[in-house]
């Protein structure tokens, strides 16, 4: 399970298809780029099997953190700077690039659909949901996302991506509050050393 939540991690957040016209598109641009904070629990299904959840918390620009309810010991903190990937069972921390992830795109303050940046590889909608999948074209190497709306009213429901095992990974989101306001230090990484103390990166 821990394997395919790190390489969700590396698959993880997005010119246009003939099914979708500018409006559309426009609507999806306008709802994420009005995203200031969000704040949802989570519910993570994989193809093969495993399952996990937690809380999810997003600050623009580029905050992130995700919190996985036990008995998985993960948690992931992004600042703006870096990533953190901490496995609190193995005691054990990684950085992770910014460019490695896809999630940053939709922690940036603009979203545009231009073909270079955002490619709209696939789209469908129908009365109950919209979904669109995109790639970046700068960054073959990532696999594309496809983000699921709910269209009334019109929020952000679930994204997919494949990992590098060829797993389909669901992230769904529940409860979710838009612009609330978040402290700060849940940006902030703190793992406590063998003694007890902790230590903490800005």
């Amino acid at each position: 399970m821990k394997k395919i939540i790190f390489a969700f991690i590396f698959s993880l957040l997005f010119s246009s298809n003939a099914s979708a016209d500018k409006g559309d598109l426009a609507k999806i641009e306008n709802y994420l780029n009005n995203i200031n904070t969000l704040k949802a629990g989570f519910v993570q299904i994989a193809s093969n099997g495993g399952s996990a959840e937690g809380r999810i918390y997003i600050a623009k620009p580029s905050k992130i953190r995700m919190e996985y309810t036990a008995p998985d010991p993960l948690l992931i903190v992004g600042n703006g700077d870096y990533n953190i990937y901490n496995d609190k069972e193995l005691d054990q921390v990684t950085n992770i690039d910014y460019k490695d992830i896809p999630a940053t795109i939709i922690l940036t303050n603009k979203i545009k659909f231009d073909g270079t940046n955002l490619k709209v590889i696939d789209f469908y909608k129908d009365s109950g949901q919209t979904s669109i999948t995109v790639e970046t074209p700068k960054n073959p190497g990532v696999k594309p996302i496809t983000l699921v709306f709910d269209n009334d009213p019109f929020r952000l429901k679930q994204w997919k991506v494949i990992d590098q095992q060829n797993i389909e990974i669901t992230i769904s989101l529940y409860d979710m509050e838009q612009d609330a306001d978040l402290s700060p230090n849940l940006f902030k990484f703190e793992k406590k050393s063998s003694s007890g103390s902790k230590t903490r990166r800005k």
